[in-house]
């Protein structure tokens, strides 16, 4: 089987990576072909048949790779089914109201707007400070965020289930 799901990312420390990986394992189980990689690793878009781009948050904004990523490829995603996912802030409730009821740059907005996700979604991100240098401990003592792991696996596990079920027959 050709590949057909792209499942890209940016991330600094490995959380969103994770996320992705989880991501893929879902859509593996449902009967289809999976690549997961870097954004910036990806070298031929319109190969897939589907995409799903996600990136670290810091100081409320993607990251660069993600960007650039999204920008570059925008008239590509524009024909094909897309998903986008932000990841990253830590503490307990809803991910959105966390950051404060974006799910997506209001940068970058025009752009989904133009591309017409499927959804886009926020999941808690992991804040290991044993990953974290001097600045960033510093950033997240002044912001008052939790340092640990909040991702919700069932939460990312049954957006990937409903993207495969969304595919099915389609792709």
């Amino acid at each position: 089987m050709n590949t057909q799901i792209l499942i890209t990312y940016a991330t600094k420390h490995g959380s969103t990576a994770e996320i992705c990986e989880k991501i893929g394992e879902v859509l593996r189980q449902s009967g289809y072909s999976v690549n997961v990689l870097p954004a910036d690793q990806v070298t031929n878009l319109q190969s897939y048949k589907a995409t799903i781009l996600g990136s670290g948050v810091y100081a409320g904004q993607w990251l660069k790779k993600a960007v650039r990523f999204l920008k570059e490829n925008e008239k590509i995603l524009v024909g094909q089914p897309v998903w986008i996912f932000s990841s990253g802030p830590t503490g307990k409730g809803d991910p959105v109201e966390l950051l404060h009821g974006w799910r997506i740059p209001k940068s970058l907005q025009p752009i989904a707007d133009r591309i017409h996700p499927r959804d886009i979604t926020v999941f808690h991100g992991n804040n290991n400070e044993e990953k974290l240098n001097f600045f960033e401990k510093r950033i997240l003592k002044m912001v008052k965020a939790p340092a640990g792991d909040f991702r919700d696996w069932d939460a990312i596990a049954s957006w990937a289930s409903a993207i495969a079920n969304e595919l099915k027959g389609k792709i």
